[in-house]
């Protein structure tokens, strides 16, 4: 698995067996809804964090840090092509949005090299289809921003479909649906790189949930141990919650070890909440994450990881 969570250090693996998981259908949102306006920031905070990346970090890595790390002599350029999509997404929203919109902030990336700014990039295209996926039936109200958000979605597919197979020699999608997240599950991710934002920022209607940790080696049918921080006791039940594409698989967290089994049938890119409720994943009821899970798959549906 190339990415087991965003932002933070790996768990250690534990070999207890875990129950039968409970598959789920999504809760609904309780939030207020959000103005159009903050929609369009939020997107334009996303968008700003993808511009500041790749401006950055090709920047810092040159044809040969590429061609070093063994990727293929065109992939730059193409990263370059992406970077020039991103900056442009930024120019639009912000065009839209005039003297409301919000400015880039300081960021900090976890990337040290080529091969860790290719993962890097595969997760912030990945997560920006499930953000705009989300947040596309709170604009419902503006058909024109609507197609803009749908059209900017489509670019960010394709751009994470061609990270994953051209690149990384991997599958090209997930399932037959890719996965919308709420404001709140992608700021949750965003802000793992956020250091600070202007204080002129207009303030938008999100949160961030607790981090929570996978094990990098992580993989279908394995138990593992999770880690995260957040205010439960130990007679709390909890539970992690998988997201793939519109369904959710529910499985048990035993409190003691933190120990979670990954269902076997997962494939792709996958969310894990950690949620205090056994049928239902939202809001409401989540404890900690997402956290970002990519368990790559062949041409012929087998995992990576079984070579």
């Amino acid at each position: 698995m190339k990415f087991s969570t965003v932002f933070t250090a790996c768990a250690i693996a534990s070999v207890q067996q875990l129950t039968q998981a409970l598959p789920s259908k999504r809760a609904a949102a309780t939030n207020s809804v959000p103005s159009v306006t903050e929609v369009l920031n939020f997107a334009l905070t996303l968008e700003h964090i993808e511009n500041t990346f790749y401006t950055e970090g090709l920047k810092n890595y040159t044809q040969q840090d590429f061609l070093d790390a063994d990727f293929p002599e065109f992939a730059r350029g193409r990263w370059e092509e992406i970077s020039q999509h991103e900056a442009t997404h930024t120019s639009f929203l912000s065009g839209i949005l005039g003297d409301q919109a919000v400015n880039a902030c300081t960021y900090n990336f976890p990337v040290t090299d080529a091969q860790s700014f290719v993962s890097f990039s595969f997760l912030l295209e990945t997560v920006g289809v499930s953000a705009y996926s989300g947040a596309a039936q709170l604009l419902a109200s503006n058909t024109d921003y609507l197609t803009a958000a749908g059209a900017i979605l489509a670019v960010e597919a394709r751009q994470s479909a061609w990270i994953n197979s051209a690149i990384l020699n991997a599958n090209p999608w997930n399932t037959a649906f890719d996965t919308p997240l709420d404001l709140n599950q992608v700021y949750t991710i965003a802000s793992g790189v956020i250091v600070s934002c202007p204080s002129t920022n207009m303030a938008l209607p999100v949160k961030a949930f607790p981090a929570l940790t996978f094990p990098a080696s992580a993989q279908p049918s394995q138990t593992v141990q999770v880690s995260f921080s957040a205010d439960t006791t130990p007679s709390d039940t909890l539970y992690v919650a998988f997201i793939s594409g519109l369904e959710s698989i529910i499985v048990p967290l035993d409190q003691g070890s933190n120990a979670v089994t990954i269902p076997a049938v997962l494939q792709g890119v996958v969310f894990a909440i950690v949620v205090n409720d056994s049928e239902s994943v939202g809001d409401s009821v989540t404890v900690a994450g997402p956290a970002f899970l990519s368990f790559d798959y062949n041409s012929k549906g087998q995992d990576e990881s079984e070579g």
